[in-house]
């Protein structure tokens, strides 16, 4: 996001010198995407940020991925993914993968424990908050998150997940995430944005909609603690299942160590809540519904609306094919009238891939005529690359969506 922020100290001059109250120097680091020709920030540290005393493995949770041949759609019970009810389990290396290509993966985590330090060095993030709520603490400063919640987690920001204990969370709920990691950057889809990079009028949200880090900065929570060994687990290009490796690597000192910072790139937030939908007097197609893209891949969302309004209209989506991509939908809560009778419910993800025709189950055309409103959200992400199925989809597959549509 092309939007100017500015928090703690920072000189007034950029690469200059920057001292503290004792005349020690702080250590400016640049973090900017595409080298230096893209959006950046100057982050201004304690202590030297590439300072580091060891590394070794981090053995990733599962990476790999298994082609879904022969081709079939899916239905998968994502909540059958944590029988527990994530005690133990934390946002980062709990995430079991559900599926994947070169240009993006899918995870989900259910997460009662608080995380490592974590930074995801191939690409930014996208995490849904399904319930449940948390502190996120991040270089840029800290979050608190809760159901509803799009976080924007440039690549390798440094940060960590702090779960609310479900007796303290609104809904009395566990933190349930959908983790969306990309291979490239995650912004607003560039129909939305002027050629500055401000959200146009006819955006379904815009600048005010967005959560930024709040202050003060966590260094000054930490000025006791300065030399804290801490750990930073990474995510990175390797040697792993599809070119994926982990390393842990160790810091002589506390890594939420930035007294100030300025610029374009930063960590953001966005609650669907603030998606103001858009409709009209026939159905609308999924273009209509986006809210972020990636590299290879878009991010939609369907919320509660008024639907299509031509007294001839059926509000169902019509059968499409999805010739040049799959089709993956989360569902979060409400009504899935076109979903009627198929299984699917809240906490279920249906893969439509390429190749396969797919629409509303039988009857709900006829059931959606004369409907004025859908109660319904859901998260969907349409890939250009066809999707392989990760462990978490093989261990949560129902087995039988591909005759739901079958009537004879």
């Amino acid at each position: 996001m092309a939007h100017y922020q500015r928090m703690g100290a920072v000189p007034a001059k950029r690469h200059t010198q920057h001292r503290d109250g004792d005349g020690r120097l702080y250590y400016e680091e640049l973090m900017g995407e595409e080298g230096f020709s893209s959006d950046s920030a100057l982050l201004y540290h304690r202590t030297i940020p590439s300072e580091v005393s060891a590394a070794r493995v981090w053995d990733l949770p599962d990476q790999s991925l298994t082609p879904n041949h022969p081709l079939r759609p899916l239905h998968l019970r994502l909540h059958d993914l944590f029988p527990d009810g994530g005690g133990g389990v934390d946002v980062v290396t709990g995430r079991r993968l559900v599926l994947g290509n070169s240009d993006v993966r899918i995870s989900y985590a259910v997460a009662a424990a608080p995380s490592p330090f974590y930074r995801n060095a191939i690409g930014d993030e996208l995490v849904y908050v399904e319930r449940g709520s948390a502190r996120l603490e991040t270089v840029f400063g800290a979050f608190e998150v809760a159901r509803g919640d799009y976080v924007v987690i440039p690549r390798a920001t440094t940060h960590r997940w702090l779960p609310v204990d479900a007796a303290d969370d609104p809904d009395g709920e566990t933190l349930r995430t959908y983790c969306i990691e990309a291979s490239s950057h995650i912004a607003p889809p560039k129909s939305y944005l002027s050629r500055y990079g401000q959200l146009l009028e006819h955006s379904p949200f815009c600048e005010r909609d967005l959560r930024v880090p709040s202050g003060p900065l966590l260094a000054e929570d930490i000025g006791a603690t300065r030399e804290q060994e801490t750990e930073v687990y990474i995510k990175h290009r390797g040697p792993g299942p599809g070119g994926i490796a982990g390393t842990i690597h160790t810091h002589p000192f506390h890594v939420l160590d930035v007294v100030g910072w300025d610029g374009c790139l930063y960590p953001y937030v966005f609650n669907i809540a603030d998606f103001e939908p858009i409709t009209g007097r026939v159905h609308q197609p999924p273009p209509a519904h986006q809210v972020f893209e990636g590299w290879n891949f878009v991010v939609c969302n369907f919320v509660p609306r008024k639907v299509d309004y031509h007294p001839l209209a059926i509000p169902v989506p019509y059968y499409h094919s999805n010739v040049d991509s799959d089709e993956v939908m989360f569902y979060v809560d409400g009504d899935y009238e076109a979903r009627k009778g198929s299984g699917i419910g809240m906490g279920s993800v249906s893969l439509h891939p390429g190749g396969h025709a797919h629409g509303p189950q039988p009857g709900a055309m006829e059931r959606s005529i004369g409907v004025e409103f859908f109660d319904e959200l859901a998260v969907m992400v349409d890939t250009f690359k066809p999707l392989d199925l990760g462990e978490g989809a093989l261990a949560c597959d129902d087995g039988r969506y591909l005759l739901s549509w079958h009537t004879r």
